[in-house]
């Protein structure tokens, strides 16, 4: 029988572990803070239960990186009839946004008609990031125009790259395609490894040059030659895959530097069609675009979790 004070004698007690002191110590689990903005990731590209699923795996990545964090989803051209009792199943970025500035107006209202004193809020009602990984002039003016016509207090951030996490996103497609070695470190072979890597992405030159940065940490990984070319540019993929050749790569593979939904269909596929390369998948829901989202958000708002790094290179 239990006694007031705790268990009978005889039964164990759970004490609480001590916290380790010094800098080995684990560090205490951020949680988003009571009524911050939401994390509207902004999807491009033909609104698709493909591009949700991916979406919905992105927004969940970086829901159990910071708990408490209210993700949400709008597609840059998704549809607009949204209203409080009626949502579309590809909601317009416009939309989301909205309905989020009325959520929070709503319950300010329902904690005022309860008595409580609340001041009006302040600061953004979200921070939108655009599910891109490299810059895309025109994408992010069509992203920007979305915002403002929501007529809502959010804020914009810069796409997802360079990152060394990109790099090491693009090494493992690339292993999944048998294009590259999984881990340098170990001892083995892989015969259709590429000797050269031309990495895809659209968006123009400052595209390409963004593309570029993140290409030098994916040759460091793979100890190979890597060159970035727009897929948006007729004849470019193939352009560099000639110049990969004379410089004395023989087996090249195509690596887009491309999450999906901006991705039109075919493209990729053509591309490499054309220039002879092997081609791995894009980038997709791979675990650091989710990271790297939820990094844009807390550092527009100066929340502090454990930011992401890049994994070591083998």
């Amino acid at each position: 029988m239990s006694s007031p004070t705790g268990p009978a004698s005889g039964l164990p007690v759970r004490m609480p572990r001590p916290r380790q002191p010094g800098r080995h110590r684990r560090p205490e689990p951020v949680a988003a803070p009571e009524g911050a903005p939401a994390l509207v990731l902004a999807v491009p590209g033909a609104p698709s239960t493909t591009t949700r699923s991916l979406a919905e795996e992105v927004v969940s990545i970086a829901r159990s990186e910071l708990p408490g964090l209210d993700a949400r989803i709008g597609y840059v051209d998704g549809a607009e009839d949204a209203t409080v009792t009626s949502f579309p199943e590809f909601p317009s970025l416009t939309s989301v946004l909205a309905h989020a500035a009325a959520e929070r107006a709503a319950r300010v209202e329902q904690a005022r008609a309860a008595g409580a004193e609340v001041a009006d809020p302040e600061g953004p009602v979200a921070v939108v990031v655009p599910l891109l990984a490299g810059p895309d002039s025109a994408l992010m003016r069509h992203i920007r125009q979305a915002v403002m016509d929501s007529r809502v207090a959010a804020e914009l951030t810069d796409v997802l790259g360079p990152h060394p996490l990109l790099a090491e996103a693009l090494h493992v497609r690339l292993s999944e395609a048998g294009l590259a070695r999984a881990d340098r470190a170990r001892l083995f072979t892989v015969a259709t490894a590429a000797d050269g890597i031309v990495l895809a992405t659209v968006g123009g030159d400052e595209a390409v040059q963004a593309a570029g940065i993140t290409g030098m940490l994916l040759a460091a990984r793979l100890a190979v030659p890597v060159m970035a070319a727009a897929l948006d540019e007729e004849g470019a993929i193939a352009a560099t895959a000639e110049q990969l050749r004379g410089s004395g790569s023989a087996q090249l593979a195509l690596a887009p530097y491309l999450i999906g939904p901006e991705l039109d269909s075919g493209l990729l596929d053509a591309a490499a069609k054309e220039a002879g390369c092997s081609v791995a998948e894009p980038l997709g829901p791979y675990p650091a675009i989710g990271k790297l989202a939820l990094a844009k958000y807390t550092t527009t708002l100066g929340i502090t979790p454990q930011q992401p790094s890049g994994a070591p290179v083998h």
